[in-house]
């Protein structure tokens, strides 16, 4: 009965309580005991007896208190050696990551932790040469300054990998601290921007889309940058595809592109805005210019085509400029569709009886 009162009390007193509480139990005992002839001839005996019990007691609860700070110490060594496992545990997890983790001190930028300092050759408390190998930026780890919480920013490397941080402020072994985690992001970089410039191209023909070329000029017009705009339109296209199949259409196209792109600069844009539509951006390029390679791909375009049916294109040519800021980009198409229209009611009468007149 006792034994479980003892297991259920939360709180126990110390050693040194219990005894002084026990002595005073015994000193108690022994004031209340009159003298032997005037407690009717009680015996030493019976004094002793009952002194024995007080003892006994005493002994049974000593040992019951021993039991169980033994067993209160046996849980918590084996706590410690859970908590310690745990903790070994994350540490490897943490080394094995591809992120960085440090902790730089704020007043004297000491690193005070870093998770690939196992890994380094050579590195001490003061000086991490792993990192600095590695991350030619971590003088800006080492400076930060900022307390904005969960910052997320980005940096290049010398070796040209691309490096995403997140920074926060920490207390660090009471002491006030920034925990950086580095991440290299560089094969999701790459593997963005292929699915970008993939998702910006013509599959049939590989030049851009209608979805670069309005981004593209919605930046030009924001720049006030002077340009030629020339709006193109392949002839025959539905014919070729109604009598000779779309797969011979497809090369039609190619055949097409491969005539304007030899004319172009490395610097203009050339994208594919519709099924038989395509537009040639060339900037810092005067109209007069820009008209001679639309010719020169015309001439191209008839002098290589050897099927039966005709090739020909039309195109209309507007420029870019100032005075134009006003514009919206459909406008800007409309205008040049405008100009494109001549071109293409005379390509129809005179198509592929001679090169036509633009």
């Amino acid at each position: 009965m006792e034994e479980n009162n003892i297991e259920k009390n939360s709180q126990k007193p110390s050693l040194k309580e219990y005894l002084s509480s026990e002595k005073r139990h015994v000193l108690e005992y022994l004031l209340k005991k009159e003298p032997t002839d005037k407690r009717g001839g009680e015996s030493e005996e019976s004094i002793l007896d009952d002194l024995s019990g007080v003892f006994s007691d005493l002994d049974q609860k000593l040992e019951e208190w021993e039991n169980y700070w033994r067993q209160e110490t046996k849980r918590a060594h084996e706590q410690a050696e859970v908590a310690e496992g745990y903790n070994e545990l994350l540490l490897e997890l943490t080394r094995k990551r591809h992120e960085w983790i440090m902790v730089i001190d704020r007043e004297n930028q000491e690193i005070m932790y870093c998770n690939k300092r196992l890994e380094a050759e050579k590195s001490d408390l003061e000086y991490c040469q792993y990192c600095e190998k590695r991350l030619s930026f971590r003088h800006q780890l080492l400076e930060w300054k900022d307390d904005e919480e969960g910052k997320v920013w980005e940096a290049e490397a010398d070796t040209g990998n691309v490096y995403r941080i997140t920074t926060f402020p920490i207390v660090w072994k009471n002491r006030r601290a920034y925990a950086h985690i580095v991440l290299d992001i560089t094969i999701d970089k790459e593997t963005s921007r292929r699915l970008k410039a993939k998702a910006y191209r013509d599959q049939g023909t590989g030049i851009y889309n209608r979805t670069y070329f309005m981004e593209y000029m919605s930046r030009l017009l924001e720049d006030s940058r002077r340009a030629v705009l020339c709006y193109m339109d392949l002839d025959g296209l539905k014919h070729v595809n109604d009598n000779y199949g779309h797969l011979e259409g497809d090369e039609y196209i190619r055949s097409f592109v491969e005539a304007i792109q030899i004319q172009l600069r490395d610097m203009d844009v050339f994208a594919r805005i519709g099924g038989d539509e395509f537009c040639a951006v060339l900037t810092d390029c005067p109209r007069e210019m820009a008209h001679q390679k639309m010719i020169s791909g015309l001439d191209y375009f008839l002098e290589n085509h050897n099927k039966e049916y005709p090739a020909s294109f039309s195109f209309g040519l507007i420029e870019i400029g100032d005075d134009k800021e006003s514009l919206s980009i459909e406008e800007l198409l409309r205008q040049a569709d405008v100009a494109m229209y001549e071109c293409k009611r005379q390509n129809k009468i005179r198509y592929h009886q001679k090169r036509p007149s633009v």
